[in-house]
């Protein structure tokens, strides 16, 4: 079911950048299926920023969401350790545990043209 969604995140994404779009796609990608993830996207140029905040910033930011990522019996540690050991080091990986939502959009705008392009 996950590859599903990911075949079909990737045509629309085509389908907009064709009628000429900026597109961004956001969601949550862990381990190998990355790499196949973005193979699925032909739309070019592509950048892929990851965002790798620390497991003590998820956690406190988890403290004042209403709902939670972390029902599944994984914790933040757990997740993020799963997440750093499986996914390929891909992209521009950013730390975003002190930055306000502007700050992390302009190092996505700065260091993803730079770091993220994806052949």
């Amino acid at each position: 079911m996950t590859v599903l969604r990911y075949r079909i995140a990737a045509s629309v994404a085509d389908a907009y950048f064709d009628a000429g779009f900026t597109v961004v796609v956001q969601d949550v990608v862990v381990g190998p299926v990355l790499s196949e993830y973005l193979e699925m996207i032909r739309a070019r140029p592509l950048v892929l920023a990851v965002l790798a905040p620390r497991p003590d910033a998820v956690a406190a930011r988890e403290l004042g969401r209403t709902k939670t990522g972390y029902h599944n019996g994984w914790s933040v540690e757990e997740f993020d350790a799963g997440f750093r050991a499986t996914t390929p080091p891909l992209g521009a990986w950013i730390d975003s545990s002190d930055q306000t939502p502007d700050e992390t959009v302009e190092e996505i705008l700065d260091r993803g043209w730079r770091e993220g392009t994806v052949p």
